[in-house]
């Protein structure tokens, strides 16, 4: 998990030399940081093709704004993994996913585990507020909708864009599910001090889940909780609602 040839080691005797050093990761996958708490920035570029080089000046040195968000959790441990805690990864002939359906974001929430940079993580050159989350109504027929929505505020001073975040929580189920699941997100560009308002819609399809007994898609009636945010740990508000 950790970066090969020393590099853990020489980016540590550079934030050493330089406070300010920046630390930029080519990679295709999450690695581990042990020298994050000693620098101020750190940019995921992953694997960018042919115009990589041009991409990553313009953002590094400020002609773009970056608004990229993580498409999966950073682990701060190789073992913080649901595959790797439960003795099945990588196996011999075959992976078994012992963790379920706690793949994920999902592992982290159901055993409380800080990660290092969230599912859905992701900073840029100015700040958001995310609030007035609410719904115009608390309960959901089965052919029914409702409509969440929240207020996004530029609080910096440059132009840039903050990609809001639903997840759903089922508080009643009858068989085990993550704390919450991503069910919708919306990019929203804003210039400084401008706000706008998003909103996504819930229907009883969003609360679905597979009951292999039975073989087929279920919603079952009982407590759901809409959490909207900025990532997967990063929640700005919370709606309960209730489906009939």
């Amino acid at each position: 998990y950790g970066l090969p040839y020393a590099q853990d080691k020489v980016i540590g005797a550079l934030a050493e030399a330089n406070p300010n050093l920046a630390v930029v990761i080519v990679s295709g996958n999450a690695v581990a940081m042990p020298w994050i708490d000693r620098v101020p920035a750190v940019l995921e570029a992953w694997f960018s093709g042919s115009e990589a080089g041009n991409a990553l000046a313009d953002v590094v040195f400020g002609a773009v704004n970056p608004s990229g968000k993580l498409p999966f959790t950073f682990p701060v441990r190789l073992e913080d993994n649901g595959a790797h805690a439960l003795g099945e990864y990588p196996g011999a002939d075959k992976v078994k996913y012992n963790e379920s359906i706690f793949v994920g974001y999902r592992w982290h929430d159901k055993e409380q585990l800080k990660p290092l940079f969230a599912f859905g993580h992701g900073l840029s050159y100015t700040a958001f507020a995310v609030g007035n989350v609410k719904a115009d109504r608390t309960t959901l027929a089965p052919n029914g909708s409702i409509r969440i929505s929240a207020d996004v505020t530029n609080t910096g001073d440059r132009a840039g864009a903050e990609v809001v975040q639903l997840y759903i929580g089922d508080e009643q189920s009858s068989l085990p599910r993550p704390v919450k699941e991503l069910k919708g997100f919306q990019k929203v560009s804003l210039n400084p001090g401008q706000t706008r308002t998003v909103t996504f819609e819930i229907t009883s399809g969003m609360l679905q889940y597979y009951d292999d007994a039975k073989g087929a898609w279920v919603a079952e009636p009982g407590a759901f909780t809409a959490y909207v945010g900025a990532a997967s740990d990063d929640i700005r508000g919370t709606v309960e609602f209730e489906l009939k």
